[in-house]
């Protein structure tokens, strides 16, 4: 299973996509406003919600977006260690924890949206909230990079999985690191290459004909969502 869009009947699918960019933008916004342990409290129920309106479970997300786990918990590490006695300082982490929490947090709520959501539908709501020829640039970047990471993501679990198979999990973490950060960004730009070729063959069209978007009841409680986390992001 990659990060990418998977029709799997949840209700999140059903909303309309500006409806989930505009709560997307709220909770990131309540998230940089209330960074104490009870403001991120609420905002773990929040979470939980839309993973739970996504039919996704925290520790999917987890797997998801394990590359980025070592540097959300060893951050809160370092910071706790001094260059003299006492050597750690358990208070000095606080922060970084809160911080690394938030992140994981807004890791979460975005996995529902790309899980629940079809990169057109994602380009057509940034085309409608955007006019001109701007919203077509950002949106066909945002179609680009949805379409592109999961292949990317695929590419460096199979380049694990066969370094693995020859023995290269034996070798010390720094060389592993290099193996895969090469093989990795070799495999990027050949797709790039790929990529370009077949945009030229496809005949790429800035202002395709893209989705009709409306929005309907269903997408209430999530405009009602986004109204209030804007609201207490303010306050």
């Amino acid at each position: 299973m990659t990060l990418a869009y998977r029709h799997a009947g949840a209700v999140a699918e059903s909303l309309d996509p500006r409806a989930k960019l505009g709560f997307q933008l709220a909770f990131a916004l309540a998230a940089f406003a209330h960074t104490t342990p009870r403001g991120l409290a609420v905002l773990t129920g929040v979470a939980a919600l839309a993973l739970a309106a996504a039919r996704l479970s925290p520790l999917w997300v987890l797997r998801e977006f394990r590359v980025a786990l070592p540097f959300l918990v060893g951050s809160p590490l370092l910071a706790a260690l001094t260059l003299g006695p006492p050597w750690v300082v358990p208070a000095d982490a606080v922060a970084p924890v809160l911080a690394s929490y938030r992140v994981l947090l807004l890791l979460g709520v975005s996995a529902a949206y790309i899980r629940t959501t079809p990169v057109r539908d994602s380009r057509a709501a940034i085309q409608h909230v955007v006019p001109g020829r701007s919203g077509q640039f950002l949106g066909m970047g945002v179609a680009f990079v949805f379409r592109f990471l999961p292949v990317l993501q695929a590419d460096l679990q199979s380049i694990r999985s066969a370094s693995a198979s020859r023995l290269g999990d034996q070798r010390p973490l720094h060389e592993r690191v290099r193996i895969v950060a090469t093989a990795g960004l070799a495999r990027a730009f050949e797709r790039a290459d790929r990529f370009a070729l077949a945009l030229r063959a496809r005949c790429f069209a800035w202002n395709p004909t893209l989705p009709p978007l409306a929005l309907g009841r269903a997408d209430v409680p999530a405009l009602a969502g986004a109204v209030g986390l804007l609201a207490w992001a303010l306050l």
